[in-house]
């Protein structure tokens, strides 16, 4: 199973960083990255496997949360298949 988390916020140093370190401290393994820089705003879309997580997926979605919180930045998780289902024609 996958999740697409998607960063968005003011560039800081250390953003893609911090976020791949706490995906990986919580058994998530990223896949897939593309970030982008415009000025001084910061867009990254990542695709993380999520089948060796250390704990539930509603609890990484929340730690997610509580990073973006901590850091200044909007960070939204969401399982491949609400994504997919959501991006179907």
């Amino acid at each position: 199973m996958k999740a697409v988390i998607t960063v968005t916020g003011k560039d800081t140093t250390g953003i893609i960083a911090k976020v791949s370190t706490k995906c990986s401290e919580l058994g998530g393994n990223i896949v897939d990255i593309s970030q982008s820089v415009m000025r001084e705003y910061f867009a990254m879309m990542m695709l993380v496997e999520i089948d060796n997580l250390t704990m539930s997926f509603s609890e990484f979605v929340d730690e997610m949360n509580r990073l973006g919180d901590e850091s200044g930045l909007d960070i939204h998780t969401m399982h491949e298949d609400i994504f997919n289902t959501m991006h179907k024609i």
